[in-house]
């Protein structure tokens, strides 16, 4: 039997990585998918650490040769999480936590059957939109953009199989860890 996966998503802003970051200060046991995107790196981050940067030529032969277990565009950009290396750690008895967005985690439901799907909730709308702002990173174009995607991945909450609401980042990652022990 394969080793416990989580897969995490919610909307953009609402500390998806920051929680995640707690998991594996929590269990440093689990590893934490790195995912391969279109999207130039923000500073700071760290190709083959944060996400695998690659062209859209590249990320187009990962699809041909069904090396993703999902991918999905988001924000104009494409990520998607590679196959083999979820796999390896998986058979190796190694719990895995994959963060992602709706669409990827909807392809997930289909790929990995004995995944437990998470939703990461933000505490309210205003909390969401004051995070996303708050970041100092994105356009005003690109914080609309993710504030009308957030409305879509909102209304998805029924589809997964619990829902955390990020109140209080420590609290969220230990719901995190539990149903990472819970699937053993």
């Amino acid at each position: 039997m394969s080793a416990p996966l989580v897969v995490v998503s919610g909307p953009s802003g609402v500390g998806k990585s920051t929680v995640v970051q707690q998991v594996l200060a929590l269990a440093p046991e689990v590893w934490l998918s790195v995912s391969a995107t279109t999207r130039k790196p923000r500073p700071g981050e760290v190709d083959g650490e944060h996400y695998f940067f690659v062209s859209d030529e590249a990320f187009d032969r990962l699809i041909k040769d069904d090396q993703l277990l999902e991918w999905a565009p988001f924000a104009g950009n494409r990520y998607g999480t590679p196959r083999g290396a979820v796999q390896e750690h998986r058979d190796a008895g190694i719990p895995v936590i994959l963060e992602i967005e709706l669409e990827g985690a909807r392809q997930m439901r289909k790929a990995a059957k004995d995944a437990r799907l998470v939703f990461l909730a933000p505490p309210s709308w205003e909390i969401l939109e004051a995070r996303l702002r708050g970041r100092g990173t994105e356009s005003d174009e690109s914080v609309h953009s993710r504030l009308a995607a957030a409305a879509v991945e909102m209304a998805a909450q029924g589809e997964f199989d619990d829902v955390v609401i990020n109140t209080d980042v420590r609290l969220a990652a230990e719901s995190l860890v539990a149903f990472l022990h819970d699937i053993r």
